[in-house]
């Protein structure tokens, strides 16, 4: 009877070894490297990640000419908004020129970019993108004269450097033949002169 008790005793202490064994606790780091892709981090292998595409190029180049401060004086106070001059153009005889006014800058540039594009003419270039003949035009206080100039590239100052270049004339020369130093009055009289060469 006595050699039945130690069996059962022996039997016992081998079911708790093997117990013990089976709840040894998992390492479960292990196994979440594997879920995650290497432990890499979270986009796996190196370069698996999403690919950025690739950013559209602008339908038309655009240059700011004037940024003011514009205040209105209300029953309450002083209202604060800004006022901006852009010309856009895609350097192949289209340009236009727009503003815009909205309390910040990024609501103004937006206004003026898609006052541009509506306002937006197609020049008739001669050979070699230049105009064909000498043009006279004045806005207000601004006048300007626009002559063709062959191999000279552009000679000019003011906004009209930028209209003519965004419009993508080569070749003339432009001057202004008043004082006044308006940018909007002179980008003004610029594309009253240009429109001469409409289509």
């Amino acid at each position: 009877m006595s050699e039945n008790i130690n069996l059962n005793e022996d039997v016992v202490e081998v079911v708790e070894e093997k117990s013990a064994v089976v709840e040894a606790p998992i390492d479960s780091s292990k196994d979440d490297g594997k879920r995650r892709g290497g432990g890499r981090g979270r986009g796996g292998p190196k370069g698996g990640g999403r690919a950025r595409p690739p950013r559209e190029k602008p339908e038309f180049d655009s240059k700011t000419i004037d940024i003011r401060r514009v205040t209105r004086v209300v029953s309450g106070g002083r209202r604060f908004s800004l006022a901006v001059a852009i010309v856009a153009g895609d350097r192949n005889g289209r340009v236009g020129f727009g503003t815009g006014k909205a309390l910040d800058t990024q609501a103004a540039l937006e206004k003026a970019m898609k006052s541009a594009k509506k306002n937006m003419v197609t020049l008739r270039l001669s050979k070699g993108n230049t105009i064909p003949f000498d043009v006279k035009a004045k806005y207000k206080s601004a006048s300007i004269w626009i002559s063709p100039n062959k191999g000279k590239g552009i000679i000019a100052g003011s906004s009209a450097r930028t209209i003519l270049a965004l419009a993508g004339v080569n070749n003339v020369t432009a001057k202004f033949h008043s004082g006044t130093k308006n940018k909007m009055n002179n980008a003004k009289a610029t594309m009253k002169a240009l429109e001469m060469f409409t289509r």
